[in-house]
């Protein structure tokens, strides 16, 4: 079973994955994937939404609480979704702890910045370990006009190597890298002692993540760091075109879909 302190003792690069549901969770668990991300990237995922910003803790709650009951093995982490911590600190702690008594989460992950570097310790302090995230933070899209890349300046990459440096004193588990230069990626997993974890930052981190959806290939678009290694999309459009075809001809549903009782033929 993977936990917050195996994570760092691994040598090989580890992998971490979304999922948002029960069944999904159990193949990705199945598969040997170390960490299950219960991303709040549910709301562009699963949900329907255009960003993440509309998922709730209700939402969150309920999806690490379907992916923790179907998982054995992978460390489950909840993502804090937008607004859930950082306005007021004891508010940020009883979410955490929410999602960890209630809903079984392992950990938290945390869109950090200069303003989570406390909550982070005293999150830490109190038992609910804390997955930090810097570079790309989708929580912030309005501020940073887009989901471009981060860290391309220097000030702005030195920025995120002394958060990086703050949140690992601070207690911080692992840190997730998103969207940024993969030397910039290399460089703070060099200067930390915790795991880093990269999403579009390059092959230097510690681990991996990416979005399920973008992995099984079941969204009409994926961003330029993901690889597609299936085509879910395309098989569930077969399989639901035969099934509206069998339902049209009237091959479905035949005998052996069926049950006979006897006696009651005559009925009036």
């Amino acid at each position: 079973m993977t936990t917050t302190r195996g994570l760092r003792d691994r040598e090989e690069p580890f992998t971490m994955l979304t999922a948002y549901d029960a069944p999904t969770a159990a193949v990705v668990d199945e598969a040997g994937v170390d960490v299950v991300l219960v991303g709040d990237s549910m709301g562009n995922a699963a949900l329907g939404y255009d960003t993440t910003l509309p998922v709730t803790m209700a939402d969150v709650a309920s999806r690490t609480a379907a992916v923790a009951r179907a998982v054995d093995d992978a460390l489950v982490v909840a993502d804090m979704p937008f607004l859930s911590f950082g306005v007021d600190e004891a508010e940020s702690v009883r979410n955490a702890g929410e999602l960890l008594k209630e809903a079984n989460a392992d950990a938290v992950k945390i869109e950090s910045g200069p303003h989570t570097v406390e909550t982070t310790r005293r999150m830490t302090d109190l038992g609910i370990p804390v997955m930090a995230h810097l570079g790309l933070t989708p929580q912030h899209v309005n501020r940073l006009g887009g989901y471009t890349r981060q860290g391309t300046e220097r000030d702005a990459a030195e920025e995120i190597l002394a958060l990086a440096r703050e949140h690992e004193d601070a207690g911080a588990f692992a840190l997730v890298l998103e969207h940024v230069p993969s030397n910039l990626a290399a460089t703070v997993t060099d200067a930390l002692s915790i795991p880093t974890i990269g999403i579009g930052a390059g092959p230097d981190c510690d681990g991996q993540v990416l979005v399920v959806n973008d992995v099984v290939g079941l969204g009409e678009w994926s961003p330029p760091f993901a690889e597609r290694f299936g085509d879910v999309r395309g098989e569930m459009r077969r399989a639901i075109d035969e099934y509206t075809e069998a339902v049209a001809d009237g091959s479905f549903p035949a005998e052996e879909h069926a049950h006979v009782e006897e006696g009651l033929d005559d009925l009036y």
